[in-house]
């Protein structure tokens, strides 16, 4: 179980959303939070990618489909 601490204001203004949203405010917020982990562990990879594309040869279906022939 968690537990979060905001002003009343910021209360307010999550309850009013998740509401209009049709969810509950645990519900809403465990969603936003995993999104959030989602989109870093993308951006990380993507990360990752563009250090090693540099390393990497890449060839174009046409290169692919010469080279082997087809």
């Amino acid at each position: 179980m968690l537990s979060v601490r905001c002003t009343p204001e910021d209360e307010k203004i999550i309850k009013t959303y998740a509401a209009t949203q049709d969810k509950s405010v645990s519900e809403l917020l465990r969603e936003l939070v995993m999104e959030k982990i989602e989109e870093e562990y993308d951006l990380e990879i993507v990360h990752e990618y563009l250090v090693k594309k540099d390393k990497k040869t890449l060839f174009t279906a046409d290169e692919v489909e010469k080279e082997l022939g087809l």
